[in-house]
């Protein structure tokens, strides 16, 4: 049975590939809003949940704190600010841009859960939102 193996193999790196050229399809070809900020890119978020609380943790490198706007819409959570490129306006060479910048807006859909932002904070270029379940 190597061959099955093989095959497994196969389609679980093709599947991550899609995945990944996936997420790169959403951070840098998303259109913008009509009459809005056009989008350029979208944060990966990680989420975490248990019996009393949904955890949130939002990459976001580079963004200030104070200029992370977090707010909730019919039941998802909008999380938007800009990543300004560091040295723009400088007369530095660029030689690799990896990181995405630019403006941004993520959105993850909440469970039908009567919900409280218990805490908010910026660690490790993470934005944590620490959302409590009531009841």
């Amino acid at each position: 049975m190597p061959s099955r193996r093989l095959d497994a193999w196969m389609w679980g790196q093709a599947c991550q590939l899609l995945e990944q050229a996936e997420r790169l399809h959403q951070q840098f070809f998303r259109l913008g809003e009509p009459g809005g900020a056009q989008l350029a890119w979208e944060p990966p978020v990680d989420i975490f949940e248990d019996e009393d609380e949904i955890l949130i943790v939002v990459a976001l490198p580079g963004v200030p704190e104070e200029r992370i706007e977090v707010s909730v819409d019919a039941g998802t959570l909008v999380i938007r600010a800009e990543r300004r490129i560091p040295l723009a306006g400088s007369r530095c060479t660029v030689h690799r841009l990896e990181i995405p910048h630019g403006y941004f807006e993520r959105r993850v859909q909440l469970p039908q859960l009567p919900l409280r932002l218990r805490g908010r904070e910026l660690v490790n270029g993470c934005l944590v939102l620490n959302l409590q379940k009531a009841g």
